[in-house]
């Protein structure tokens, strides 16, 4: 497997890990400069050379993963038989330059509702290294030829068409997904609300609507619902910037990823 293939595989398997490559080398080393290895929690891909250099590059992977890093860093290692290793003897003679690059999980976004505002949002977000959900029950806002404006997306984005239950799709998506809701129908939207309350594992939910809307739909989720304050807080509605009053779809659907982007800005990586 190519050093490619695994980190493509960490990323679709929603699995953190660390690249880590020869950067520079002086005089003898086992693995010219360039060479890579994919650490990830329990397995690795590839070799930067074998012995004390690969075995405490791989240590080091496996602390950054646990510490969630993400920041990259250097370890340089003298390959003589006058410094005390971790993992035994190299005494190529030469020097080595190991750069570790963290690969950490991306964050998810699902959109509930690809119509105007929705599908101008997954314009917005497709740009961004994200896994990005987008959920609909109508076939028609979901077909290829309307979608073909996501094809140069940055994201791997996911389509959901679920004809009779979108709130099925909730439990579905990855741990900390941020959960956008904006439907075509209030029904709906009021479902979306009570599901996306019931699933602890999302991350933050947002609904589109006046507050008229929210103040129907704040009092369901606390009588039918069951729902107490604190967890109906957790939806927070309007969504998008303060001050950003336009109505066109394009333009809500800025300033909704704007906010979205600061928040991801907030919780850091």
């Amino acid at each position: 497997m190519t050093w490619v293939t695994a980190v493509a595989g960490l990323r679709a398997r929603r699995e953190p890990g660390v690249l880590v490559t020869v950067a520079t080398v002086r005089g003898h080393a086992p693995r010219k400069a360039g060479a890579k290895l994919v650490v990830g929690r329990t397995g690795t891909w590839g070799s930067i050379g074998g012995g004390n250099v690969e075995a405490v590059a791989i240590d080091r992977a496996r602390e950054l993963i646990a510490a969630s890093a993400a920041e990259p860093e250097m370890l340089d290692f003298a390959l003589n038989d006058k410094v005390t290793n971790r993992h035994g003897v190299q005494c190529c003679g030469g020097t080595v330059s190991v750069l570790l690059e963290p690969l950490p999980v991306v964050r998810a976004v699902a959109v509930f509702g690809v119509g105007h505002v929705g599908m101008e949002l997954a314009r917005v977000l497709a740009r961004q290294d994200l896994d990005l959900h987008l959920v609909d029950s109508r076939a028609e806002v979901l077909a290829e030829e309307r979608l073909a404006a996501l094809a140069d997306a940055v994201a791997r984005i996911r389509v959901h068409h679920t004809p009779l239950l979108p709130e099925e799709v909730i439990e579905q998506l990855p741990d900390g997904t941020h959960v956008l809701i904006m439907t075509h129908d209030h029904a709906e939207d009021a479902a979306l609300c009570d599901a996306a309350l019931r699933a602890p594992h999302l991350g933050t939910i947002g609904l589109i609507g006046s507050a008229a809307k929210w103040a129907r739909f704040r009092t369901r989720l606390l009588t039918e619902g069951g729902h107490d304050e604190a967890a109906v807080d957790r939806i927070k509605t309007p969504i998008g910037l303060p001050g950003i009053t336009g109505k066109e779809p394009a333009t809500i659907a800025v300033s909704v990823a704007a906010d979205l982007l600061r928040t991801f800005e907030k919780e850091g990586v």
